[in-house]
């Protein structure tokens, strides 16, 4: 089972799609797929209402899809959270998560169009694997009880700027990380018990159908039940919130490739949790 929402932005309608990729209308069981609905055992409900026949049949044709998770509270992002995107970027390995936030307003579907900020010439793509929590996490006893609070998985694509970032920034990230639609999320949300593991979860990006990175979530330096135990002891992670886990080597900060320009074409993968695709274009 996997969770979508369809329709032109701010009209999203919650759906669901089964094993052999059906859509069915979710909206008997929950007006959208947010922080309310993870809360209230959702996706359990969800998949009742499924199995159960209830659901009528949606045509996804002709249909946009939005980002799978409906106004996020929080975006929390990893920075450098694996060793080889951190030597890329001229750093050594962190010994402690660097987390920087974006602001919810960047997350965008899966195939929306992302906008090259004017005056950039240093714009830059990231495939993450997103957390997204389920229930509330307030000082957490151990990494070991910290997958009980996440909901789901999605692909993210944690667009960057990197002048902004680093030469524009005055100390912080954000300049970089908070321009319109910088968050690609999805195509779906794909529950936890669906996934299985995320420390073994294949993740690629492309541009202009040219490999750019290919990785494991293995190699992530902090592996995501550390990650939720860590950030439970600093602030309170709510339903809905999410977590981009950081990003593998194979960004155009690492010299080795371009930078985005308008017209070029990001696409990103992980394992289970499928494909998105955007076409850049101007701001």
């Amino acid at each position: 089972m996997r969770l979508i929402r369809l329709g032109d932005p701010g009209f999203e309608r919650p759906a669901v799609l089964d094993d052999d990729e059906r859509a069915f209308d979710l909206t008997p069981v929950t007006r959208d797929i947010d922080g309310d609905f993870l809360a209230g055992d959702g996706i359990a409900r969800a998949r009742a209402a499924l199995a159960a026949g209830e659901l009528q049949p949606v045509d996804t044709r002709d249909q946009r899809s939005g980002s799978p998770l409906a106004r996020p509270g929080t975006v929390l992002c990893v920075g450098q959270n694996y060793a080889a995107h951190a030597a890329e970027s001229g750093d050594s390995p962190p010994t402690r998560p660097v987390i920087f936030f974006k602001t919810p307003n960047t997350v965008v579907g899966p195939y929306d169009e992302v906008l090259v900020p004017r005056g950039s010439e240093k714009t830059d793509w990231e495939v993450e694997l997103a957390v997204v929590i389920g229930r509330r996490a307030r000082y957490l006893g151990s990494p070991e009880e910290a997958l009980d609070h996440v909901a789901g998985y999605a692909v993210s694509n944690d667009v960057s700027e990197r002048a902004f970032q680093i030469e524009e920034s005055g100390g912080q990230w954000s300049k970089g990380k908070c321009c319109e639609t910088f968050n690609p999320l999805g195509p779906w949300l794909v529950p936890a018990e669906e996934v299985g593991d995320p420390q073994s979860l294949r993740l690629r990006s492309f541009v202009n159908g040219e490999p750019r990175q290919d990785s494991s979530t293995a190699d992530m330096i902090f592996s995501v039940a550390f990650l939720v135990h860590h950030l439970s002891q600093y602030l309170v992670l709510e339903p809905g919130d999410v977590i981009n886990t950081g990003t593998p080597q194979g960004v155009a900060l690492s010299g080795r490739h371009p930078y985005l320009r308008p017209g070029d074409v990001m696409e990103l993968e992980i394992d289970r949790l499928g494909r998105q695709r955007q076409l850049l274009g101007k701001a």
